[in-house]
């Protein structure tokens, strides 16, 4: 895919570094979008030992503006976005009588906000070449549901509902629009918040040995090969879709 760019929000951790690390691995051009400005340098470094090239564009998606911004700065390096993987979000949880107006107002600006104001800046550009891949990272949540976790889950459905309405706009135009529902993942944030109760990943990992059918979580790898998959040519007929990527926990239902 040499030639081909890609902006992943999100990117300097996790399923968004992940990503990042996948497409660049077959040779897209990578912008790497995040509030984490440390975080962009080091996965710009690690790109750059497979010789693809990076910007690092430190941008809060929940601002419209700073979205538009994003796209200009793609558009004037490289010309052309062919493709967005809409993946920043935060987790927050709490039943709908707990949650606090603050977090509601967070979660809804970073978690469905920001994959809107990153589709809208992208659009009138993918449009212009008359092609082009969009995949939003929604989750498992948004099709189960889950205890102390009302926030999330709405804001992970309402990503759904806003892929199938892109998807239905904006197919005759050449452009696809899909998402992916990622199941247990281990990434820094779980690691992170083990750390603080005194837990390694190995711990992490012997929790997760009855999750889904695989008995396993995933590894954000295994995540950004289905995203991969989802944006290339190989799934040119492929839009408006949902996969879901857990480990065969829906079908199982064992946490």
């Amino acid at each position: 895919m040499s030639g081909q760019s890609v902006i992943i929000t999100g990117a300097a951790s996790g399923i968004g570094k992940a990503c990042a690390l996948r497409f660049a691995a077959s040779g897209y051009r990578v912008a790497l979008v995040d509030v984490d400005s440390p975080g962009l340098a080091m996965v710009a470094d690690e790109i750059a030992q497979v010789g693809s090239e990076t910007l690092q564009l430190e941008a809060d998606v929940s601002v419209a503006e700073a979205c538009e911004e994003v796209a200009k700065a793609v558009e004037f390096e490289w010309s052309n976005i062919d493709v967005l993987v809409a993946n920043a979000g935060v987790q927050i949880g709490g039943s709908l009588l707990t949650t606090s107006d603050e977090d509601w107002a967070r979660i809804l600006d970073i978690n469905l906000n920001g994959v809107a104001y990153s589709c809208k800046s992208a659009l009138p550009r993918m449009r212009a070449a008359g092609r082009g891949a969009i995949v939003v990272m929604s989750s498992i949540n948004a099709l189960i549901g889950s205890r102390e976790m009302a926030i999330y889950d709405m804001s992970k459905a309402g990503v759904l509902g806003l892929m199938r309405n892109l998807a239905v706009e904006f197919g005759r135009e050449g452009i696809r629009a899909n998402a992916v529902c990622p199941g247990n993942t281990i990434t820094e944030f779980h690691i992170g918040r083990a750390a603080s109760r005194g837990l390694d990943t190995s711990d992490i990992r012997a929790a997760m040995k009855d999750y889904g059918a695989l008995g396993r979580a995933a590894e954000p790898a295994e995540i950004a090969n289905a995203v991969h998959f989802l944006a290339s040519d190989e799934a040119s007929f492929i839009t408006g879709q949902t996969l879901v990527v857990d480990g065969g926990f829906s079908i199982t239902s064992r946490a």
